[in-house]
């Protein structure tokens, strides 16, 4: 549209019509004269390459599922910046916090929050409870 508009109306004029900037008619301007309507086609941002072959990615997730403590750690907390310690130490690439955000995305890896309980839980004790005195309460009437 906004190149049509071009036939009859200036640069600025047309910006403010379709609602961008001058600089990006001008460039679709430049882009239709070199190439016609093919050269305004949209294309997908391919982003960067990725660091990591895909062997590598393979390996990582040895790592990950293996958990944090087969990599040294004291406790089985996945943090972002232990995933990137970890792709440092082990394959020379630096990632940041983001791109090892994206890069776990990209391999199906999502947000886990650990579920909360208490150190001094006792299974036995909480069976025991909701076999026995959960049923005796309710058919009391106490609660």
């Amino acid at each position: 549209m906004a190149v049509r508009l071009l036939r009859t109306h200036g640069v600025r004029e047309v910006a403010r019509q379709v609602g961008v900037s001058p600089g990006s008619v001008e460039r679709w301007k430049k882009l239709y004269e070199s190439g016609g309507m093919a050269a305004l086609k949209a294309k997908p941002d391919r982003g960067s390459a990725p660091r990591l072959t895909p062997e590598q990615q393979e390996r990582l997730v040895e790592r990950l599922l293996a958990g944090p403590r087969a990599e040294g750690y004291g406790t089985e907390l996945c943090t972002l910046e232990r995933v990137a310690q970890t792709i440092e130490r082990h394959f020379g690439v630096h990632y940041s916090l983001a791109g090892v955000w994206l890069l776990l995305g990209r391999l199906g890896w999502s947000c886990q929050k650990p579920e909360r309980q208490a150190r001094e839980r006792n299974e036995t004790e909480i069976e025991r409870w909701r076999r026995v005195t959960w049923p005796r309460l309710r058919k009391r009437g106490s609660m």
